[in-house]
């Protein structure tokens, strides 16, 4: 009985591994079609990793207005909303844009 316990164990960490593959290589699949302009050094000249599509749907949680690269008076990277009216900058830590208001700077 035991061994048919570890079979169905085996089998299933296999079918569990050709799963996280499939999830892995949608996670990977876009970057690698160049997925659109993105929060990119590789592709679009910008500071940040290329997220593909995600970054085409950042917008600024304030105005609404896209956002693109950037950086700060002080030289640390941002994202600048386009704003005509309201523009606004968020800072980027460690990588990852902290899109809150009250982190925001007029520009």
């Amino acid at each position: 009985m035991s061994d048919v316990v570890a079979g169905a164990a085996g089998t299933a960490g296999a079918a569990g591994a050709q799963a996280g593959g499939a999830i892995e290589a949608q996670a990977t699949g876009p970057q690698e079609a160049g997925g659109g302009a993105g929060l990119g050094a590789s592709s679009s000249g910008g500071v940040f990793p290329d997220l593909g599509w995600v970054r085409d749907i950042l917008r600024c949680p304030v105005t609404g207005a896209e956002l693109v690269d950037g950086f700060g008076p002080d030289g640390a990277p941002e994202l600048q909303s386009v704003d005509p009216v309201r523009p606004l900058a968020y800072p980027v830590r460690d990588g990852i844009p902290v899109l809150v208001e009250s982190e925001a700077r007029a520009l």
